[in-house]
């Protein structure tokens, strides 16, 4: 039984009345865990075709599925990418609306990458995300999560949220700002939480996301949108954040939700002294009402119409070597020659239209490789991301003894043309080969190998 801080138990019971007791009681239960389909990788209907897991769909999100106690971590199409494990109320914020797939998002406190690679799945070929997150170690897990996805037209970032708007000002489309809180929404899964929770601690909290969300207004487009999330219960920092927002930008509004969201979700709560009518488009994740853990989500429009956009400018490239177009000819049946551009010395795959500056990103695009004396060094996001595209796969299944040896970074049989191979499992790439003489000598990276 959690052992709940004395005065967040008061706290809940003024905030839920007579749900306090079947919220007291969701604690008692198992976290509930879930899966989405990474539909940059593969469609939801050939996954269904072959998915080996739960098939309880989660009702608000089109590609997530419930998991009952399936551990799927070390699964290859975990390592190919198919799929990533996120917690069912986690998911709800970027299903509140519909998204173009042409718009430039910018998710502002991304790691572990959840909401970033749901909201990049929305996304078509000329949509961008850039994913921010301020602490390097963190950062480097959302760029691992992006590139296991095999996710193109995306960079990480690893910067403040003053320095975003800084260096990103009017260019976004919609903004996520699942903003860092108290947790009380995390206290069924993470006891740390229980722990660290204070009043104190519930203020401090509230006091940088209002920061955080004054710098996302520099960095959103007229008529853009915000996503505002936490995973904490507090008013402090849930609707008297909004409410204090939108005191202080009368430019804003706060709309309503997608039916599918609202449905699973509870009203936000109407506070002595707010001002703002309809508070209850704000929603809130209960564990006693929803499955998942605790969460909170508003949206918020701009509501300056939006000027003409300028035509974007092609970005002046670095001299490129041509022993990277050697390789991709000789590597790739297609790529379009305009998105190879050098990002901090290193051959990249991104767009030609869209300008990060040097020592800005801690990703940019795909990274192609690293260019050695007289070759190319392939980087594992590239095959990762542009596997479907090789000349020369080697399919396996995915119960195979050979698929284990390659997850364990053992050299393989290989029967395909001498060269780089990419390494798939029902059509997605889980990694590359180097081929000669039939074998193909393994490049998974050590960090992602699987012990037996």
């Amino acid at each position: 039984m959690i052992q709940l801080p004395e005065k967040f138990e008061s706290r809940m019971k003024s905030l839920l009345g007579d749900g306090f007791e079947a919220y007291l009681k969701s604690l008692e239960e198992e976290p509930v865990k879930a899966f989405r389909v990474n539909t940059d990788k593969i469609s939801l209907e050939e996954f269904e075709k072959i998915n080996p897991f739960s098939k309880e769909k989660i009702p608000y999100v089109k590609n997530g599925f419930y998991l009952n106690g399936e551990k799927i971590g070390n699964h290859p199409f975990h390592h190919a990418g198919m799929v990533y494990v996120q917690e069912p109320g986690a998911m709800m914020p970027a299903e509140c609306i519909d998204i173009e797939e042409s718009w430039k998002i910018l998710d502002m406190c991304a790691a572990p990458g959840g909401k970033s690679t749901q909201l990049k799945n929305k996304l078509g070929e000329n949509g961008l995300l850039v994913s921010n997150e301020i602490i390097p170690s963190r950062c480097k897990i959302l760029t691992g999560n992006v590139e296991r996805l095999g996710l193109r037209n995306t960079v990480t970032t690893c910067m403040d949220t003053k320095r975003l708007a800084d260096t990103f000002p009017d260019t976004f489309d919609l903004i996520m700002v699942d903003a860092p809180c108290s947790g009380e929404g995390m206290f069924r899964k993470e006891e740390q939480a229980v722990s660290e929770w204070s009043e104190e601690n519930v203020k401090m909290c509230a006091a940088r996301q209002k920061e955080i969300l004054e710098n996302a207004v520099v960095c959103l487009k007229d008529g853009g949108y915000i996503i505002y999330a936490t995973c904490t219960f507090s008013l402090e920092e849930n609707e008297m954040v909004i409410d204090g927002f939108l005191k202080e930008h009368p430019e804003f509004e706060l709309i309503p939700v997608k039916d599918s969201v609202k449905e699973n979700t509870s009203d936000g709560i109407k506070f002595d002294g707010c001002e703002c009518k309809n508070i209850h488009f704000t929603r809130r994740f209960y564990p006693h009402v929803s499955r998942g853990e605790g969460q909170f989500a508003a949206v918020l429009r701009s509501t300056i119409s939006s000027c003409t956009s300028k035509k974007a400018e092609k970005i002046k490239n670095e001299k490129i070597d041509p022993i990277v177009f050697d390789f991709l000819d000789d590597t790739l049946t297609s790529y379009d020659k305009s998105k190879v551009r050098m990002y901090n010395g290193n051959p990249v795959y991104f767009r030609d239209d869209f300008e990060v500056k040097k020592g800005t990103a801690f990703s940019c695009g795909v990274t192609i490789g690293e260019i050695k004396k007289n070759y190319i060094q392939p980087h594992h996001q590239f095959f990762m991301a542009m596997g479907k595209d090789f000349k020369r796969k080697l399919e396996l299944e995915a119960d195979s003894e050979e698929i284990r040896k390659y997850l364990h970074g053992e050299e393989i049989e290989a029967d395909c043309e001498k060269g780089w191979a990419v390494v798939t499992t029902k059509g997605c790439s889980v990694g590359g080969i180097k081929v000669a003489n039939g074998k193909g000598k393994n490049h998974y990276p050590k960090g992602l190998r699987i012990n037996y």
